[in-house]
């Protein structure tokens, strides 16, 4: 049996039927998003109302992608070529010379080329169409919530498993096509695969969540703050730009987020798998295979499970009914995570014949469940971390800012040690057979934690769904007050307020991925360095010293790097706020606008939003490129693996301090809206508590969806680069003139880069508006 050249690679007759079967897994989880979009775009848009609004927010929503992607395609061009003479510096690999004995070094170029173009492709194509299911299932949402929560619910959960189902799809799709094409030099053109994903999500997380913040911002602290107006109220000039930054942050960054996660786990695994095939005594394929049928396993579970979600309000079974959005989205990730873990405990003891390899997966995919009620309890105006931000807005907007730091500082201690329990399973299960088995083991606990991507992008692309969802009915319903509409009302801040919780959720996820990704591409960095200095005869490193003077100053570069980036992500954020603020202060003062006979020029907001966010995208991805590859030249390969230690303890406790601090402050927010409005015994909308909270709110949400969920592909972006570049720098240890002139060239690029950021934004020039 030769299946698609399979045998070629030295696969038995299972392995390639497993691996085809991988491939039609990743086809069928396509054709599961096609159908569901076509059963979400069956429903109706609603009123004429309705679809006035959700026109101004599309048209908004593919304004910025264009203009986005004209800014981020000369990069990819750049990168591409970069990539293909990469391969020339330094000699191929002896897999690449047993896999393709002639033209080696052309073939694998190429290959590394094309596929970080697929990667990129891939990620732009996750994230452009995830918004864009987004915006049409946010109106449909709205008006099924005139009939019943169940319908609405489904089709919210629906257009995000869409996003899920394309990411899964593939993802999965391009690194197994990649290992059948190359067999075990695979590692070669997966880098670039890896990158290409990573570098996209980079630019569509900075953009996206720059974009929404600053909207975001800019709107609650002149509509909610000063005008004592409610939000999504359509006389606020910026409520359309907030609405589209759901859409390009929420949807579209963070969908292509996940993707590379998922897309580096799968590379990490297979690189560190073919070690492991060099070093096994059998030589064994079965620690490539392995995390590809647990892939593909994840798929099918994920369709099952995001399919029982609107089923669990009419269940058979009595005691398992809930007409709770949030239980139903839990029980179905609950669903979806029995079914891999058993199925792997199948595969791993009949093809594998190693159940360690199906505990560990166990391990992630139990990782990814406990870090939904962990981020919960951080997050959900329910518990008492929440509840006690809302006890301090009593004192004022001081005391509610302290509370919500101290909320997210202890938060991301706790997603550490969930983290390094993980760590230490791997170490105790596969200690004994090495440092590499260990690392691999790592990497499998990734698989398994990302193995249900479809349910987590799901839960995610949920939340902005719903958001929107419920802003078009705050602007089309206004002033309708009959039973229906306040019927309709009610679920749409029933579904809105799960979405908050289930996107604080999946950021928590979405963190401890990218730091287990980032642990699995640090043990590839450390096996790709040894196996070039014994390729030029020098000693092997098989760890970092950080007593070394170098490898310590390296950690603690890569420890200020997260820093560095969120410092200006935040000052981007609160750049474009300021403006956006000073543009809807204006607004107001013209008369009509205020008195809601006169509609606000939403557009102008929209544009000050783009431009804002495009302007970033070079500088953030240029500081993230340059400085790994000026740690590595001027300190060594061993310093830039100290750097990346750095980078990765101080970007996870990081992320994880902004992510959930921000998202505490927005339910504690959320918690006090829903109260009864009463001035006279300081509760609800209006309240000096409630200003309080939007204060907190308003600091934290440029830390929960700008900064905290960039530095996921910020950390991914450095360890790639450095793991392309570390073959290189041991070839290149002693830098001539040339070497030194590159540095110069790098250095000088970090200082652009760091500049450009910190620029002032130029004054807005004044715009007629009509009634002007």
């Amino acid at each position: 049996m030769n299946i698609l050249g399979l045998a070629n690679h030295g696969l038995s007759d299972f392995e390639q039927l497993a691996v085809l079967g991988v491939v039609l897994t990743a086809i069928i989880s396509l054709i599961y998003a096609w159908l569901l979009r076509n059963k979400v775009y069956k429903k109706d848009k609603g009123t004429e109302k309705m679809q006035a609004v959700w026109n101004a927010i599309r048209l908004g929503a593919d304004s910025y992608l264009s203009r986005q992607l004209k800014t981020i395609l000369p990069v990819i061009g750049l990168l591409t070529v970069a990539l293909f003479f990469s391969v020339y510096i330094v000699p191929p690999s002896r897999e690449a010379l047993e896999e393709f004995p002639n033209n080696t070094q052309l073939i694998i170029a190429i290959g590394r080329a094309l596929s970080f173009v697929a990667g990129a492709t891939f990620s732009l194509m996750v994230g452009q169409l995830g918004m864009r299911m987004a915006i049409q299932a946010n109106v449909r949402t709205a008006s099924a919530a005139r009939r019943s929560f169940n319908e609405a619910l489904s089709i919210a959960y629906y257009s995000g498993t869409v996003t899920g189902m394309l990411t899964d799809g593939l993802g999965l799709l391009g690194g197994t096509i990649i290992f059948i094409i190359f067999g075990r030099a695979a590692p070669e053109a997966l880098l670039g695969f890896g990158l290409g994903g990573t570098i996209l999500a980079l630019f569509m997380r900075v953009g996206g969540g720059i974009y929404t913040k600053a909207a975001d911002v800019g709107a609650d602290l002149v509509g909610k703050v000063e005008k004592d107006i409610p939000e999504d109220d359509p006389r606020n000039a910026a409520v359309i730009a907030d609405l589209v930054g759901d859409n390009v942050g929420d949807c579209a960054g963070m969908a292509a987020d996940i993707f590379e996660s998922y897309e580096v786990t799968i590379v990490s695994a297979l690189i560190l798998g073919l070690t492991l095939v060099a070093i096994d005594p059998t030589h064994s394929l079965k620690w490539i295979i392995f995390p590809l049928i647990i892939r593909g396993v994840g798929v099918i579970s994920s369709i099952i499970g995001t399919f029982t979600v609107p089923m669990w309000e009419k269940f058979p079974v009595r005691f398992l009914r809930s007409h709770n959005a949030e239980e139903s989205m839990f029980r179905s990730y609950e669903v979806s995570s029995v079914i891999t873990i058993l199925v792997s405990f199948v595969v791993a003891q009949l093809y594998a014949n190693d159940w360690r390899l199906a505990l560990l997966t166990a391990v992630g995919v139990g990782l990814a469940v406990v870090y939904n009620p962990l981020t919960s309890y951080f997050t959900s105006y329910k518990d008492a971390p929440v509840r006690e931000i809302v006890d301090a807005t009593e004192t004022g907007p001081a005391t509610t800012i302290l509370s919500g730091l101290s909320l997210g500082m202890e938060s991301s201690v706790w997603a550490l040690v969930v983290i390094t329990i993980s760590f230490i399973i791997a170490l105790m299960v596969y200690g004994p057979q090495g440092a590499v088995y260990v690392l691999y083991a790592v990497s499998i606990i990734g698989i398994g934690m990302l193995s249900h991507t479809g349910n987590n992008v799901a839960m995610d692309s949920y939340g902005p769904i719903s958001d929107n969802a419920n802003g078009i009915g705050e602007m089309a319903w206004q002033g309708m007050q009959d039973e229906g509409t306040r019927k309709a009302r009610q679920i749409m801040a029933e579904l809105d307020a799960v979405g908050n919780t289930t996107k604080a959720i999946t950021k928590g996820v979405a963190i401890a991925s990218a730091v287990i990704a980032a642990a699995s591409l640090f043990a590839s960095f450390i096996t790709d360095v040894s196996r070039a200095q014994i390729a030029l005869g020098l000693p092997a490193m098989d760890s970092i010293r950080i007593s070394e003077t170098g490898v310590f100053i390296g950690l603690l570069l890569g420890g200020a790097l997260p820093w560095l980036f969120s410092s200006l992500s935040i000052r981007a954020v609160s750049r474009a706020a300021g403006q956006i603020v000073l543009e809807v202060r204006r607004q107001f003062r013209i008369p009509g606008i205020m008195e809601g006979t006169l509609q606000p020029d939403y557009a102008r907001v929209v544009s000050i939003s783009t431009g804002s966010a495009q302007k970033e995208l070079i500088p953030l991805a240029t500081i993230a490129i340059v400085m790994p590859l000026l740690v590595g030249l001027i300190l060594g390969v061993e310093a830039l693996g100290g750097f990346l230690a750095g980078v990765i303890l101080s970007g996870q406790l990081l992320a994880v301090f902004m992510a959930n601090g921000g998202g505490a402050w927005d339910n504690a927010k959320k918690a006090i809206e829903d109260e009864p409005s009463n001035p006279a015994h300081n509760t609800g909308k209006g309240s000096e508590r409630h200003k309080a909270s939007v204060v907190g709110d308003t600091v934290g949400d440029p830390l929960k969806d700008t900064a905290g969920p960039a530095l996921n592909p910020m950390i991914k972006v450095v360890n790639l680069v450095s793991l392309i570049a570390a073959p290189i720098l041991v070839r290149y240890a002693d830098l001539g003139w040339v070497g030194w002139a590159v540095v110069g060239v790098l250095a000088v690029g970090m200082v652009w880069g760091i500049a450009r950021s910190k620029k002032s934004a130029p004054k807005l020039k004044a715009s007629p508006v009509a009634g002007d």
